[in-house]
């Protein structure tokens, strides 16, 4: 299936999604993938609000910003997401989860990549409206969408028939 149709599928059964992606073996690379490419629409997403505060706020212009953005979702974002994954794999096993590294930071980063276009509509929602009671409920709503599929992927990297 084509990653589109995995994320489109993913918000009907994400269990499903993450059993045929653990069922294809450990990649590395292609997780990784899924991590750069959420990373890079996150970025996307800010670049709304961040033209709002630009614009209302130019002693700090837009570039800079932008620059200060990108450095934090394509350099740090990935390094503490591979922290919050392994984090969420040893509090999986505390609980008596039996899956792999690898399951867990595909989970994550599926979910984070899953989650991407509802985040692109809440930055746009906030750069248009700024910030208030609206965007603020918007957030948690894919906030809540984010942690809900994160975990029915965790349940599905470390249940019974993960690998360790």
């Amino acid at each position: 299936m084509s990653i589109t149709r995995d994320v489109v599928q993913s918000y009907r059964a994400p269990r499903g999604v993450v059993r045929r992606l653990l069922a294809a073996g450990p990649r590395e690379d292609r997780a990784l993938a899924y991590l750069m490419i959420a990373s890079l629409l996150i970025f996307v997403a800010q670049w709304p609000r961040l033209a709002r505060e630009a614009h209302l706020a130019p002693e700090i212009p837009l570039e800079a910003r932008l620059g200060g953005a990108l450095m934090a979702m394509i350099f740090m974002f990935p390094l503490l997401c591979y922290a919050l994954a392994a984090l969420a794999h040893l509090v999986a096993r505390l609980l008596g989860g039996r899956g792999s590294w690898y399951g867990a930071r595909l989970a994550l980063f599926w979910s984070l990549l899953v989650v991407s276009p509802l985040m692109l509509v809440h930055g746009a929602a906030v750069g248009f409206l700024g910030g208030g009671p609206l965007a603020f409920s918007a957030g948690l709503v894919v906030l809540a969408v984010f942690l809900l599929i994160w975990g029915s992927a965790m349940r599905e990297a470390e249940g019974a028939g993960a690998a360790s």
